[in-house]
């Protein structure tokens, strides 16, 4: 991506103005009804203005093509709404939404002439409201006075924290990139479990609801004790079968969740595949900032923190006489950690590095900071908002998940759990947060001092967290420091039979078994691409804008187009070389060689590099003479057949049974360079 990037940049530079532009475009774009729900016009305007620090657009322009942006969106919707009335709301697409034209008109009705700004910074009935407005007849010079003001406000809160992210980037010189690619993993992480979390909640329910149904059936139709409670439990009546709704949902999808990871632990699993490449990639992005952040949010979930912030909660509880609720509290968090350990010692699962654990901490899955922070975060932020207005429920779980969220993904990014250890930690502790929360919704609410018990919370956390990052940080430095070492082995025993101790196949970030790796080399990369150079192979196109804007073509040469850059066990090629190749059948294709470094290097004398490698055709089409996609295809013999045949000094070996299959023979080439040779 880095050349892609950096050719975008330099097209910025030499043209500005088309960056004033866009930001106008996805302004305007934003307020346009269903548009403005799909385009991500915030994101990219966030994007485009750290390029402000560094000169290449300025401010001024920008804050000016968003706010005339921002207006000019506000106002076409607000007449269209005014010239076309309610008939505009039977075209599609605006037909296929009623559910949020219904939200959209509520928020109008609740909020009057103030649903104007207040919808600008409101995702989802944004585009809508401004057409709401002008169809429900509110008078034009009201319309632009809050839209001229709720557009200077919104243009600076969205362009000035880019500039402030620029600055920072700027400041942070060689450790930006890492950090920048860590905060889109971030961004993009949370993106993807929430939108999870919003799917199974959607699907979920109305399969609850079918499986609810069926259960009165059953237990209308029968006269015993479990009959008789579940019509209790399960009447519609009653407020709380609907109140137990969403926790029976948590409690079933965690617990799927849970029992599914625990299966691949068990049976070794692709997701253990996958925890090693994640693994590898996510230690390949440290930096010296990025480690002392991730390491204050990881002692926010220490075991003094969770203590301190325990007996606090607990303490509280006994004050109000709330002993039922501490009851409850106790159970959650002596339960959630006394369960870890049992699966833990069960498991019997080591951590990924040593980060000099000691006794039952010594034990992998799962994540014990994942399930505590889990339940203890979580249980307070339900007894906190039980019987709290709807706006500061929202605000307190969205602050809680994003706790735990930071706090589980530190223990990847420092390599002090693997994936899977995170995930089991996660879907355990929201299954023994639901059940528990069943159980608590049934009983007849305590009065607990919510609002009180809230704030002591958020201190306790302050100042435990603190004071515990201010104790243990120079010691957790250390501790979850990169370990630095790799791996040797002597050049003729890699060349007599330890090459087999390196993968047979590509094993991406999923976790998924890809091509074979029928290739090895020993020696610098250079010396293996000279020698390809010299033999029609040429190094792949760099992923400019241009070349990209290829794919949407027929007419580039297969050579000419750039490369996927695929992962293996976490890394991304250090070299990829292509050919143009024809089978006599097929013109449209070419060779593909990438090459990843091991976690070994050889002696013989000095240092060698090792690499490991695959070489693959890729095949061309062109549907409806319109764009170019292509597909690897599955044979890897005449491929690395073509590879052997112009590397002096090659040799075939067989790895062992069991590693051939109907389209790879099991062989692997292996080649050094010849001033390397003994």
């Amino acid at each position: 991506m880095t050349p892609l990037v950096s050719s975008i940049i330099e097209f910025l530079t030499a043209h500005p103005h088309v960056a004033y532009l866009a930001v106008f475009l996805l302004a305007l774009s934003e307020s346009i009804p269903i548009i403005g729900v799909v385009v991500p016009g915030t994101a990219v305007i966030l994007a485009l203005s750290t390029l402000v620090p560094s000169g290449i657009l300025l401010l001024w322009p920008l804050v000016i093509a968003a706010t005339s942006g921002a207006i000019a969106g506000d106002g076409l919707s607000f007449w269209l709404g005014h010239r076309y009335h309610r008939e505009i709301l039977g075209l599609w697409p605006l037909n296929r939404h009623p559910t949020l034209i219904q939200r959209s008109e509520a928020f109008f009705t609740r909020h009057g002439d103030k649903s104007v700004f207040l919808a600008r910074f409101t995702p989802g009935v944004r585009a809508f409201v401004p057409l709401l407005a002008g169809m429900l007849g509110m008078a034009a010079s009201r319309f632009y006075a809050v839209n001229v003001a709720s557009a200077l406000a919104w243009a600076p809160s969205h362009i000035l924290p880019g500039v402030l992210l620029g600055v920072t980037f700027s400041i942070l010189g060689a450790a930006a990139k890492p950090l920048a690619i860590l905060l889109v993993v971030l961004v993009a992480t949370g993106w993807i479990v929430l939108h999870i979390v919003r799917w199974t909640l959607r699907r979920g329910i109305p399969y609850l609801i079918v499986a609810i149904q069926r259960l009165r059936s059953w237990a209308s139709t029968h006269d015993t004790w479990l009959s008789r409670r579940l019509t209790g439990f399960l009447d519609p009546s009653r407020p709380a079968a609907r109140v137990l709704a969403l926790p029976t949902v948590l409690l079933v999808g965690a617990a799927w969740l849970f029992f599914g990871v625990l299966e691949d632990v068990i049976n070794g699993d692709p997701l253990l595949l996958a925890d090693s490449a994640i693994y590898r990639a996510l230690q390949e992005l440290r930096t010296t900032p990025g480690d002392a952040l991730m390491i204050a949010i990881t002692e926010l979930g220490d075991t003094k923190v969770v203590v301190a912030v325990t007996i606090v909660v607990l303490l509280w509880l006994m004050w109000r006489r709330a002993w039922r609720t501490a009851a409850y509290w106790l159970v959650a968090i002596v339960g959630a950690l006394g369960l870890n350990t049992v699966i833990k010692v069960a498991l019997y699962r080591t951590h990924p590095a040593e980060l000099l654990h000691s006794g039952w901490s010594a034990f992998s899955f799962p994540s014990g900071h994942s399930t505590i922070d889990v339940v203890l975060y979580g249980f307070l932020a339900f007894l906190t908002t039980r019987d709290s207005l709807p706006a500061l429920r929202v605000v307190v779980t969205l602050c809680a998940a994003t706790l735990i969220f930071l706090i589980a993904f530190s223990r990847l990014y420092l390599g002090a759990h693997w994936l899977s250890d995170v995930l089991g930690g996660l879907a355990f502790g929201s299954a023994w947060l639901a059940l528990l929360s069943l159980f608590y919704l049934r009983q007849q609410a305590e009065r607990i001092g919510s609002a009180g018990l809230l704030a002591l919370g958020c201190v306790a956390l302050i100042l435990a967290g603190g004071f515990n990052i201010h104790h243990s940080h120079t010691t957790d430095s250390s501790r979850y420091a990169v370990k630095v070492g790799t791996l040797t082995m002597a050049a003729t025993d890699w060349w007599a039979s330890d090459w087999q101790q390196l993968p047979v196949r590509r094993i991406d970030l999923t976790g998924e078994t890809n091509e074979p790796l029928t290739f090895q080399w020993a020696g610098g990369l250079q010396d293996l691409q000279d020698v390809l150079q010299r033999n029609g192979w040429r190094t792949s196109a760099t992923w400019t804008l241009l070349n990209t804007l290829n794919w949407f073509g027929t007419q580039a040469d297969p050579a000419d187009l750039p490369v996927i850059p695929l992962f293996a066990s976490g890394r991304l090629p250090g070299l990829t070389l292509v050919r143009p190749y024809s089978d006599g059948a097929h013109t449209g294709s070419r060779l593909v060689l990438r090459l990843w470094v091991v976690d070994f290097e050889l002696t013989n004398g000095r240092t060698i590099p090792l690499w490991i490698g695959s070489v693959v055709e890729e095949r061309f089409y062109h549907p409806l003479s319109l764009v170019t996609l292509t597909s690897t295809q599955p044979d890897a013999n005449a491929p690395r057949r073509t590879l052997e045949a112009v590397l002096d000094g090659g040799r075939l070996f067989s790895r062992t049974e069991g590693a051939a299959d109907a389209d790879w023979d099991g062989q692997v080439l292996l080649a050094r360079h010849k001033e390397k040779q003994e």
